[in-house]
């Protein structure tokens, strides 16, 4: 008698390809089978980068991402989508027209825009406006570090107070959640903002002092992600989403303390392997 395989569910993340595996679709996967997720990914960037800083990012064809995207939707139980770097206009309405046809599966964007290191782009500057308009209305939540709420919303995000505004502003496009994310604010605390349909919620941890860590923001969003995907079917209460965040930080807080050198430049996360010890993480 054979043995009924094992069901897992996918999360599947569009972005750019890090050589380096610090950040990007690599940090993506690592993420997600932390969360007990089956990752898949579909490249948006091919970028020249290790953890010592991004040197050059080309675009792929938007055809040629929405294609490796639609053929996992297409055969695979996809129930989290991530969406990251995806350098162009062009690609981001296309990937805004690809999430329309699946209205049903969760989506979390998250908005990198210029790295920590390296002068390179990550999404073009025309391609900020497309962003505002036509993915945040097809997202389930927005991750954006204080810098890039500030780029998005076009006013100073550089206190608690002005990350409230600038959540329920970003809020107000469509999107069903907008977290902004305090590590760039000042104070003791590192105090993430959340606005979730109309009412705005404050995640305080425990400031690190670790210097710079390459992929953090790829990191939170996809383990957002894949705990969505593991914990819920489709749709997902209000309640599971602040409870996938809490569950989130709570993972990445301890990765970042126990961040790893790989060699020259920033450390890494310092990830777990998935599995029910990390899945049980909730308190």
């Amino acid at each position: 008698m054979h043995q009924k395989p094992h069901r897992l569910p996918c999360a599947l993340a569009i972005g750019g390809l890090d050589p380096g595996g610090g950040a990007g679709l690599a940090a993506d996967l690592r993420a997600f089978h932390a969360a007990g997720a089956f990752g898949c990914a579909a490249a948006a960037l091919l970028t020249v980068q290790s953890t010592a800083g991004l040197r050059r990012v080309r675009a792929l064809d938007a055809r040629d991402v929405t294609d490796q995207a639609g053929e996992v939707l297409r055969h695979q139980r996809v129930r989290a989508i991530k969406i990251g770097a995806l350098g162009t206009e062009a690609n981001v309405r296309a990937v805004a027209r690809l999430l329309a046809r699946h209205p049903a599966i969760p989506v979390v964007v998250d908005t990198p825009m210029v790295p920590t290191r390296g002068g390179a782009r990550l999404l073009a500057t025309g391609a900020a406006t497309a962003l505002l308009r036509t993915l945040l209305p097809r997202a389930t939540l927005v991750t954006s570090n204080a810098r890039e709420a500030q780029a998005l919303w076009g006013q100073p995000v550089r206190t608690v107070s002005e990350a409230h505004d600038a959540a329920r502003a970003l809020q107000r496009l469509g999107a069903r959640a907008v977290l902004v994310k305090g590590g760039h604010l000042s104070g003791p605390d590192a105090i993430d903002v959340l606005a979730v349909d109309g009412e705005v919620v404050e995640l305080r941890a425990r400031r690190l002092r670790t210097g710079p860590i390459h992929g953090t923001g790829c990191v939170l969003a996809s383990l957002i992600a894949g705990r969505i995907a593991v914990r819920t079917g489709m749709r997902v209460a209000d309640a599971e989403l602040i409870g996938a965040i809490r569950w989130a930080k709570r993972v990445h807080h301890t990765a970042l303390a126990r961040a790893v050198d790989v060699g020259a430049g920033m450390r890494v996360m310092g990830l777990e392997s998935g599995g029910p010890k990390q899945r049980s993480a909730d308190s």
